[in-house]
């Protein structure tokens, strides 16, 4: 159990863990890559350290700082270099969707035989979007169970090009069909309906690999368009060779986790917070967008762009309104709808959350979550099939909150703590190890007055 109140004032400046997203790849593609890759601000999370395990255990050195534990170096073998020490290898992914779907298409086309298995929650999660697409591959992939979870039992094998229509924009999907097709012989494309976050073809190309993405039909660089404006789009990967370490990698911080941050300084009174170099992929930036849609005042500073673009964001306290959120701007942020969601609780007018049906299959089925416990606190909500309508306005009031092990609703609730009436009560905090362990440190380091 975790007790929160109200805050009156919320001020400083903030340095959040490095993105997790970003960390997962940069020790995959580090590890089957010739040369050592030194990775500044690696997110030291549940997850992250489940996919940093399963390389250990496939024969990579890793080794960390002992005074900064997200300063580590990866001495990669090449692309043919895992070597377990046994077939089959046993591989624990924790609760580490990515890890699972990414690390499949990097292990399909192995001389050895791989299990991964994770958690209840992990093993509960649907991995038919990415055995599908791997098997057209010709990749020999089964759900030990034939339920279309894990645990997967991957027998390595070769692999050929495929031109691959995802019903869904999911960067997992796409990246474990990019990591299989470095391997397979032809071009490997992946079509989505819109375009989701591009962490892999960016990393990817930043160790060699010629890979692209672009809008459907334009030409234009994936940069170049509108994320927000839902057209079709393409990624395209040839074979290689080979994949050479670019000497350095710094994870910029997740944007994920400085969503939390954003809505605290919106909602709390007399607030104004610095959240420092902070990753803005187009991709990625959907929580921007949306906040400012609803008002939010959100400056960016110190902006640059080496493999991923990040700036500082400066927040103050906001006058939100309502306003729609679905379309081809979800890829860019379902991991922040939950946050998205208080936000909505507490604007004037009425918010819509669509095209979102994805938040069900997360850690939790976050629209019956969310819906749940926003209702406990007092906020009119009304959950959907593919989202949830907010009617806004109303204060929000202490409650005991259900988080369901899900980091992302402890955080959200958090939030929603210091904007609400009395004493808010978090039936697991320790979830939030999962993405962000000093979560409650970093936050209640910012409230004055509480």
């Amino acid at each position: 159990m975790y007790r929160l109140s109200a805050a009156r004032r919320l001020r400083g400046d903030v340095t959040i863990p490095g993105d997790k997203s970003i960390s997962h790849r940069a020790v995959m593609f580090s590890s089957i890559a010739r040369g050592e890759t030194v990775i500044r601000n690696f997110l030291t999370s549940a997850d992250c350290l489940s996919t940093m395990a399963c390389f250990r255990k496939l024969g990579i050195r890793i080794e960390e700082s002992p005074s900064d534990p997200s300063h580590i170096r990866v001495f990669g073998k090449g692309m043919h270099g895992l070597s377990p020490e046994s077939s089959p290898v046993f591989l624990d992914t924790g609760n580490s969707g990515t890890t699972t779907r990414i690390m499949s298409g990097i292990l399909a086309p192995q001389k050895f035989t791989s299990v991964l298995s994770g958690d209840d929650s992990l093993n509960s999660r649907p991995m038919k979007r990415i055995m599908e697409p791997l098997s057209l591959m010709g990749a020999d992939i089964i759900s030990e169970k034939g339920n279309g979870c894990a645990p997967l039992r991957i027998r390595g094998s070769a692999l050929h090009g495929i031109d691959y229509r995802s019903k869904v924009a999911s960067a997992q999907v796409k990246s474990a069909i990019l990591c299989a097709g470095l391997y397979a012989e032809g071009t490997t494309l992946v079509h989505e309906p819109s375009l989701s976050r591009d962490h892999t073809e960016r990393m990817l190309a930043a160790f060699g690999a010629d890979v692209k993405s672009e809008p459907e039909g334009s030409g234009a660089p994936a940069g170049g368009a509108d994320p927000a404006g839902g057209g079709a789009s393409f990624s395209g990967i040839l074979p290689a060779d080979e994949l050479y370490s670019p000497g350095e990698i710094t994870v910029p911080g997740d944007i994920s986790s400085a969503a939390y941050f954003i809505a605290a300084a919106c909602l709390v009174p007399d607030a104004q917070v610095r959240i420092r170099n902070v990753g803005i992929n187009p991709t990625r930036d959907g929580m921007l967008r949306a906040a400012r849609a609803m008002g939010a005042e959100i400056v960016l500073e110190n902006q640059n762009d080496d493999v991923e673009p990040c700036a500082d964001l400066v927040v103050k306290t906001s006058s939100l309104k309502g306003t729609v959120i679905g379309g081809g701007i979800i890829p860019a942020l379902i991991d922040e709808l939950p946050v998205l969601a208080v936000m909505a609780a507490l604007a004037e007018g009425e918010t819509i959350i669509k095209d979102a049906a994805e938040l069900k299959v997360k850690e939790s089925d976050r629209i019956a979550v969310v819906t749940e416990n926003l209702k406990a606190m007092g906020a009119d909500i009304t959950a959907t099939d593919d989202g949830m309508i907010i009617r806004g306005g109303k204060p929000l009031h202490g409650a005991l909150i259900h988080t369901y092990g899900d980091h992302r609703i402890a955080m959200s609730f958090a939030v929603a703590a210091l904007a609400a009436e009395g004493e808010t009560i978090l039936d697991d905090e320790t979830c939030c190890s999962v993405s962000y362990p000093s979560f409650f440190q970093d936050l209640l380091g910012l409230v004055e007055g509480a």
